[in-house]
């Protein structure tokens, strides 16, 4: 009877695996659980042992590219030979030494800061031994397999399915009497203890998954290295080892070169730090993150971008704010002159004031326009009612009303929902352009930002103008280029002939 053996599942996002090498030749006899082939995927590299013993017979090449469940090889189970008994020489009996290995999360990358416990491949009480795949973990980019650090009982800590952050411990081994760990294999001993196994063996001078990387990164070949491991198989330690002596094979060059003078690393100073903390997410920074990762992913979003000769506002605050302050107790500021502009385009191109609702758009109008607002647990978003029936005075009162509620973090909800379009300044923090991030269920918002002294062009001169850079980020599902761009010009225009706001033409 023959067994198939197929390309196992080796992650959740990986749909295809490709044959690295055969351990075994065709026709060869295999043993039950012996490493008969070595399969990569574009993340990590995994071993396929035998499920029964008898005569390999391969079905795919080496080279070749299978989907999971792809048809491997076939064991003939009917040539499988006799166990002959040895393996009743008593199970050996493994004393507990008193020592006990303590296996945490490993570091498995620079941006990985935790790790899921996919499957053990071991249960809680089993005997293993160093180097044995214990289990697998995950994390969002890849798999890996995790192996025993000595050999002993296995002790688990951690449950398949939790979520561990780096060097949370995963679980013990109690040492067994004769069984080497990893600190025992690193040990000078290495020389003489080398695999024990004979050299026709598959493991003798093969290199572990993490090995073979760290080799192939130093440009190592496993034959330069000694294999401590089980059966003679090369551990990561081995690999590690190998790359710092590595250097010190290579025979010096006969007539030795000079020497440079090595280059000192720069001395820290006393008061410098390499500290880090850690802090956690607000609820309202949560928030704000899921909501602006949904609108990138779920919103046809792009940005048009004009500019504003800020010379004609500036010009007029200048001649009117003490007027201004002394009768309505306000300042006159750009918030008011923007939000008058925006709320008059608004009402002449409504898709821009518009949401999308299902498979319905919902117009509205009314303009209540949010504002951006910068609070000590985040940016918030207040919204001015009916901006559109406010007189100037009006609109720089709700501005100061609303920001000081922010910054005192005593805003309602009321307050901060609805708005059919938003304003964001960041020109007051020195942004020169942005793309700013639609707030939804919004379908458009308006980016301020500094005023900065440029050359431009004017009657066939060069002079120099404050210009600012605005830009509107726009749901394109309900407003076409022609709304958008059509609406940004009207801005700019009411902005450079305020005359105009006034006038409503």
């Amino acid at each position: 009877m023959s067994l198939e053996i197929k390309v196992p599942t080796v992650g959740e996002s990986i749909s295809e695996v490709t044959i690295a090498q055969w351990a075994k030749a065709d026709g060869d006899y295999v043993e039950m659980d012996e490493v008969i082939c070595e399969l990569e995927s574009d993340k990590a590299t995994f071993e396929v042992t035998a499920e029964a013993a008898g005569v390999l017979h391969i079905k795919a090449q080496e080279g070749d590219t299978l989907e999971i469940g792809g048809l491997l090889c076939e064991i003939d189970e009917s040539q499988a030979k006799e166990a002959p008994a040895p393996k009743k020489e008593a199970p050996k009996e493994s004393k507990a030494t008193g020592e006990v290995i303590e296996m945490n999360v490993p570091a498995v990358g620079e941006s990985i800061n935790e790790v899921t416990i996919s499957a053990w491949q071991k249960a809680d009480g089993d005997t293993v031994e160093l180097d044995e795949v214990i289990a697998e973990i995950e994390s969002d980019k890849a798999t890996f397999d995790l192996t025993a650090e000595a050999g002993g009982v296995l002790r688990i800590i951690a449950q398949e399915g939790d979520t561990l952050e780096i060097g949370a411990p995963l679980c013990k081994i109690e040492v067994a009497e004769g069984a080497s760990s990893a600190a025992n294999e690193s040990a000078p001993a290495a020389a003489s203890s080398a695999p024990t196994a004979s050299s026709d063996s598959y493991a003798a001078g093969h290199a572990s998954p993490a090995a073979a990387k760290i080799l192939s990164e130093r440009g190592l070949s496993p034959a330069d290295v000694n294999g401590t491991g089980k059966d003679g198989r090369i551990t990561k330690e081995d690999a590690l080892k190998a790359e710092k002596a590595a250097p010190a094979t290579k025979p010096a060059a006969s007539p030795a070169p000079e020497k440079k003078p090595e280059i000192a690393p720069p001395v820290i100073s006393s008061g410098a730090t390499r500290e880090q903390r850690r802090e956690k997410m607000s609820s309202l920074r949560k928030t704000v993150s899921k909501r602006l990762v949904s609108v990138k992913n779920e919103t046809a979003m792009l940005t048009t971008f004009n500019e504003v000769n800020m010379a004609p506002i500036m010009e007029l605050r200048k001649k009117y704010k003490e007027q201004f302050k002394e009768k309505y107790e306000v300042g006159l500021g750009f918030m008011s002159f923007f939000t008058k502009a925006c709320t008059m385009a608004l009402q002449e191109w409504p898709a821009v004031n518009a949401m999308i609702d299902g498979d319905q758009i919902i117009y509205s109008d009314y303009c209540d326009v949010s504002i951006a607002v910068s609070a000590p647990k985040g940016l918030v978003v207040p919204v001015i009612r009916n901006a559109e029936s406010l007189n100037f005075n009006q609109i720089e009162k709700e501005v100061v009303r609303l920001a000081m509620k922010a910054r005192d973090n005593k805003l309602s909800i009321e307050e901060m929902q609805g708005g059919t379009f938003t304003i964001t300044n960041g020109g007051v923090f020195g942004s020169m352009m942005s793309t700013p991030i639609i707030n939804a269920p919004q379908s458009a918002i308006l980016g301020m930002h500094n005023i900065v002294e440029r050359p431009v062009a004017e009657n066939g001169q060069v002079v120099i103008r404050p210009m600012m850079y605005v830009a509107l980020s726009y749901d394109h599902r309900i407003i076409d280029g022609r709304e958008s761009v059509s609406f940004l010009v009207r801005v700019k225009q009411l902005l450079e002939d305020p005359t105009r706001l006034l006038l409503g033409v």
